[in-house]
C-alpha cells in the first residue's frame, strides 16, 4: 500500500487541470506588458472611455457594465463576471472565448496574462 498512495497522488496530480498561471503574477512586469493596452484602455478612477472601456472596479463587475461605453451585444450578453480566471481566459483568445465581442488580439502567454492580472488587481481598485 506504502508504493500505492505516492502513485495514486502522481496520478492524481497528473490528471488534474493545471492552476492557471495568474497565481504567481507580476504587477510590475504587468504594468509593462499592459503598455500594448493602453491605446485602448485607462485603469485610472475616473478615466475616460477609450477604443475600449476604463477598467478602474473591474474585478467583480459584470461584463458589459460601463456607463457611456458602446459594448457588442455579445458581451452584454455573456453574462460574464470579471474575475482572474474569466479575464484569463478572454485575455487569451477574446473572439474564442466570447464570439461576436468587438476585442481584438490578446495575450497568448501564459506568463504575459498573470502579470497583466496582477497590474489589473492592483491598478483598477
Amino acid at each position: 500500500m506504502r508504493v500505492l498512495a505516492p502513485l495514486s497522488l502522481a496520478l492524481v496530480l497528473a490528471l488534474s487541470p493545471a492552476a492557471p498561471a495568474r497565481a504567481d503574477g507580476d504587477p510590475v512586469r504587468g504594468a509593462e506588458v499592459f503598455r500594448k493596452c493602453v491605446a485602448c484602455h485607462t485603469v485610472e478612477s475616473g478615466g475616460r472611455n477609450r477604443v475600449g472601456p476604463r477598467l478602474h472596479g473591474l474585478f467583480g463587475r459584470r461584463a458589459g457594465a460601463v456607463e457611456g461605453f458602446r459594448y457588442s451585444d455579445a458581451l452584454k450578453a455573456s453574462g460574464l463576471v470579471w474575475d482572474e480566471t474569466t479575464l484569463d481566459a478572454y485575455l487569451k483568445d477574446s473572439e474564442g472565448f466570447v464570439p461576436g465581442t468587438r476585442m481584438y488580439g490578446g495575450l497568448t502567454l501564459d506568463q504575459d496574462r498573470a502579470d497583466v492580472i496582477a497590474y489589473l488587481r492592483q491598478a483598477t481598485r
